[in-house]
């Protein structure tokens, strides 16, 4: 009887036991909310969506991304601050904002940094550029998941034409706020106005601004068309986006989750970046016919030439050179 008694205590303490055995990791539900400034009929919102599927299906519904376009979680700036203090959040941004944590980054969104896909393939194994991506985790909280997404070419439209940098004298043109894209404008010819993308439409009816530089496919979604006449192809800047999340949560996530959020990160990025080259066509026609004018003759050796000053400026001359060499490129 007692032996039976003690069997039965054993069992209960066992049992007692199992029941405060931590969940595994991986049977736990993470849930990472992405935001992105576009509007929903945008490549990139799709591309997310196509990313958010993914990471749900290869985790089995253990890490799940909520993604809001049109900026519905707020400004670009104070997402990335409340990344760095390791909210559970995420955001579509660039280089050049990711400068103003760690300056040599920015030459990434510098004019005629990078023409390709393959040279921005190159990027991922420069160690200047790795170095780059771990100060900004382990110094300011900020994680890269990717930066092989790519929004096309941006060009200046703008209400007169424009074939040469002397033909942006005078003009004001909308640019994000931070300083390689200050800068770089200013060094093609214009003057630079910072103001968040969802203020464009609003500026230029009112003349506070005289165009903007962006890719073929902001503009049909922003209705650009409406309050703009012509598109210089000045091919300026290949618009280069990271995706970026809280180091902080991250390093939170079961290693395995780490790894598909990266890899399927890079992987919808890429095709992304493909559609988005293949629909540049077809949405530059769809411009031409609601009068928008494609500008002949733009002096594209000129704007290298001048663009070069942007780097002068901001210091970031060697780093440039540095990151170019490692990549092969002239």
């Amino acid at each position: 009887m007692k032996t039976a008694k003690r069997v039965l205590m054993a069992a209960m303490l066992i049992l007692f036991s199992l029941a405060f055995i931590a969940i595994p990791a991986s049977a736990q539900k993470y849930v990472l909310k992405f935001n992105h400034v576009l509007g929903p009929s945008e490549p990139y919102h799709q591309g997310f969506l196509n990313w958010s599927k993914a990471v749900e299906e290869k985790t089995k519904g253990g890490l799940k991304i909520e993604v809001f376009h049109s900026a519905q979680l707020g400004v670009e700036e104070d997402i990335i601050e409340q990344i760095r203090q390791g909210a559970n959040i995420g955001q579509n941004t660039d280089s050049a904002r990711m400068g103003n944590y760690v300056p040599g980054i920015a030459i990434m969104n510098g004019p005629y940094f990078a023409e390709n896909l393959e040279e921005v393939a190159k990027l991922r194994d420069a160690p200047t550029v790795k170095l780059w991506l771990d100060e900004l985790a382990t110094k300011n909280g900020i994680k890269v998941l990717s930066f092989g997404w790519v929004q096309g070419y941006r060009h200046f439209f703008t209400n007169k034409p424009v074939k040469n940098p002397d033909d942006l004298k005078g003009l004001r043109i909308r640019t994000p706020p931070a300083p390689i894209w200050q800068e770089s404008v200013r060094a093609l010819g214009a003057t630079p106005v910072a103001l968040p993308f969802g203020e464009m439409y609003p500026a230029l009816q009112q003349k506070v601004i005289d165009g903007v530089e962006l890719v073929y496919n902001n503009i049909p979604g922003g209705r650009f068309y409406e309050v703009l006449k012509y598109v210089s192809e000045t091919r300026h800047i290949m618009l280069i986006n990271f995706e970026v999340i809280s180091a902080k949560y991250f390093n939170s996530l079961p290693p395995e989750y780490q790894k598909i959020l990266v890899e399927e990160c890079d992987k919808a990025g890429m095709e992304t970046s493909k559609v988005i080259f293949e629909k540049e066509k077809e949405v530059k026609k769809l411009l031409l016919e609601k009068g928008m004018i494609a500008v002949d003759g733009v002096d594209i050796a000129a704007f290298k030439k001048a663009g070069d000053k942007a780097y002068d400026v901001l210091k970031i001359s060697e780093a440039k050179d540095k990151v170019h060499k490692e990549i092969g490129k002239k």
